[in-house]
């Protein structure tokens, strides 16, 4: 019962990965998308997100500074193939998630989300201590992999 569910996930993966659009580089593996699943939700209860294509892009025009988190499977794939063409010219490191719907869970909304800008400050007020040095260290994690799979990849 128990090898079931293990080759149900496995069929899910797959599907996942079957899915992915074709710009979807640097892709992240599955070690490092848990650990931005993670980041985006605790950024998303210090209300550290910008959540959509609309605000993300605004966002990074107004020049805020953060990690980018796209979507790999989003259709048509025009509606994002911006985006990390404007990470580039911000200087703002971005990464593939298999999953759109992952991704919105993360960044805890029921509806799927295209892309996620994870923001070094709050948009309004202050953070605690403790929790600002907790996000910044796993801000600072991922995005230290996410350069160093960038690198690997050009």
């Amino acid at each position: 019962m128990g090898s079931d569910s293990e080759t149900e996930k496995t069929i899910k993966e797959k599907k996942k990965l079957i899915l992915l659009a074709p710009i979807a580089k640097p892709l992240a593996g599955k070690k490092l998308c848990k650990r931005t699943h993670k980041l985006v939700r605790s950024a998303t209860k210090a209300k550290c997100v910008r959540r959509g294509v609309k605000e993300v892009v605004k966002s990074i025009r107004r020049g805020h500074k953060g990690l980018c988190v796209i979507a790999g499977n989003i259709s048509p794939i025009d509606v994002i193939t911006h985006v990390p063409i404007l990470c580039e010219e911000a200087d703002i490191p971005y990464i593939y998630v298999p999953s759109k719907e992952d991704l919105a869970t993360a960044g805890e909304t029921k509806r799927p989300t295209c892309c996620i800008l994870v923001l070094t400050k709050p948009a309004k007020g202050e953070l605690d201590q403790e929790v600002q040095e907790k996000l910044r260290t796993e801000y600072e994690q991922v995005v230290s992999e996410v350069k160093q799979l960038t690198s690997s990849l050009y």
